[in-house]
């Protein structure tokens, strides 16, 4: 064992402590491998929200924070048992200054995920470390950097996209940033009922707004009446700017207000001097990855790796599932009313 790694102690943050978060968070700021998604503030929201216990580790040296390692325990009768970095997240797993506190942190969450009694650990990492571990193939991620001046981030989107850009402009299309959630949720809800799948909560997307403050921030695009029909929530962090969750009124397609939403956004960005814009998540093979891939940004693949201790294979809890294409259809069909109710019943164990 070396010296470092006879040094280290893991410690837990504590959910009611303001200066454990602002301490967790300043190392976050600092870690190269931290992202968003490993600010404390996520474990007020996994807590409060979605009513899922948390583990948010620490590893360190004398009082010297080394690296950390946010875990969020669903349980779920229909989708598993699972010990996740970081549920509801892109990003996840440790973020370590070094090698020994990642896998003493690493080593803790095994131990922990035992304990627990699950199903499986999972950890969600951008570059892979653990290459005996099992991993889901299923998702990438779109990253590209912000050109200092806005012509050129203009000028960088393809043509074909470039011209939706400019048809938006042309048809009058507006960008607002709103001061609530109300319009985006309206028009969150709306597009993830028309694709099959149930709506996170309203206090869910008020709860990222009063935990995160100016970082987390809501767009609007607008007809020329006014009616609002494309709106983005957005994470802010560093010189990144990560565009999140997203819902389009029908009518948006024609007006090209998704390709002008997205450009007000990166176009924003670039004003303040932001330097990557972080398109997020896709799976594979579908309609938002070639959207993404149309913008002229390049996948790279996300590692999601599993500890497997009570199943043998990785767990396909997702809409590319073939055996739940049935909840699907029959989602499609349900009273949007009822949907926003019971959906977030389901949601909130889906991680």
């Amino acid at each position: 064992m070396s010296d470092v790694a006879a040094r280290l102690s893991i410690g837990r943050l504590d959910v009611h402590s303001a200066a454990d978060a602002a301490r967790w968070d300043a190392f976050v700021l600092g870690c190269p491998q931290a992202t968003f998604f490993h600010r404390a503030g996520w474990q007020t929201l996994i807590r409060e929200v979605f009513r899922h216990d948390t583990y948010f580790l620490y590893a360190q040296a004398g009082e010297s924070i080394r690296g950390i390692l946010p875990l969020g325990h669903v349980r779920s009768r229909l989708f598993g048992n699972a010990l996740t970095s970081l549920p509801f997240a892109v990003y996840g797993g440790v973020a370590a200054l070094d090698e020994e506190a990642a896998a003493a942190l690493e080593r803790e969450a095994e131990q922990l995920a035992q304990r627990l009694g699950v199903d499986h650990l999972e950890l969600r990492h951008v570059q892979r470390r653990h290459t005996d571990w099992p991993l889901q193939e299923l998702y990438v991620t779109f990253r590209k950097s912000i050109a200092p001046k806005e012509e050129d981030n203009l000028l960088a989107i393809p043509r074909k996209q470039r011209a939706m850009v400019r048809k938006g402009i042309k048809n009058g299309l507006t960008s607002h940033i709103d001061t609530t959630v109300d319009r985006f949720f309206a028009l969150y809800a709306d597009n993830v009922h028309r694709h099959g799948t149930p709506a996170f909560p309203k206090a869910y997307f008020s709860g990222l707004r009063r935990v995160f403050g100016s970082d987390c921030e809501v767009l609007t695009v607008c007809a020329p009446d006014g009616r609002p029909i494309s709106s983005v929530l957005s994470f802010y962090f560093r010189d990144e700017v990560l565009p999140y969750y997203a819902g389009d009124d029908e009518a948006a397609r024609e007006l090209a207000a998704n390709d002008f939403k997205y450009w007000e956004l990166m176009r924003l960005a670039c004003a303040r001097g932001l330097k990557v814009f972080d398109y997020g998540r896709s799976k594979q093979g579908t309609g938002s990855y070639a959207f993404k891939k149309n913008w002229g940004f390049e996948p790279t693949p996300l590692h999601y790796e599993y500890r497997l201790y009570k199943s043998d294979s990785v767990p396909q809890n997702n809409p590319a599932n073939a055996k739940y294409r049935w909840l699907i259809a029959a989602w499609r069909r349900m009273p949007i009313g009822l949907a926003n109710w019971l959906g977030p019943k389901i949601v909130r164990n889906l991680g």
